[in-house]
């Protein structure tokens, strides 16, 4: 489990610490998916109206993050989930992931979806969100059928 000492607030994106973390996640998908098949938030996408952007970090040092993107009054998609590499395994997915939810309750959304890939390198990913209670669903807001795609949604109620 993750160390009490972290912290998750909203991240800065001019910080050069969250920069190379966001490009380290976008060389990723782009290494291991299509570009078709990328959907990750660049800057200008996680600066857009309805995206909030929050960072993990502890000891000065920028561990990871996550961004949830208003869809509707009652449907929200997670975004641009990354652990830095060094930090995996530890639950700090789970963290971000907790927060998310959270928030998502907060903002009284019934629903939250994501897209992730189908690819092996996302695996870790798939079962994180599985044993959150995510199951599979159709292509949900702009995204069309992409084998490269598994498309993933919770009901908060059942949580």
């Amino acid at each position: 489990m993750p160390s009490p000492a972290i912290a998750i607030s909203p991240g800065d994106l001019a910080d050069p610490r969250v920069l190379r973390l966001l490009a380290d996640h976008l060389a990723d998908m782009r290494s291991t998916s299509p570009a078709e098949s990328v959907h990750a938030l660049d800057l200008d996408g996680l600066r857009a109206p309805g995206v909030t952007f929050w960072t993990a970090a502890a000891g000065g040092q920028v561990l990871g993050c996550v961004a949830l993107k208003h869809l509707d009054p009652h449907h929200g998609e997670l975004k641009s989930m990354r652990v830095d590499a060094a930090t995996r395994g530890r639950g700090l997915g789970r963290l971000l992931l907790d927060h998310v939810l959270a928030e998502a309750a907060r903002r009284s959304y019934t629903r939250v979806s994501l897209e992730t890939g189908s690819m092996e390198f996302f695996a870790p990913a798939r079962r994180l969100y599985a044993r959150s209670g995510f199951v599979e669903c159709r292509p949900f807001a702009d995204y069309r059928p992409d084998p490269n795609s598994v498309f993933l949604t919770l009901d908060l109620a059942d949580r």
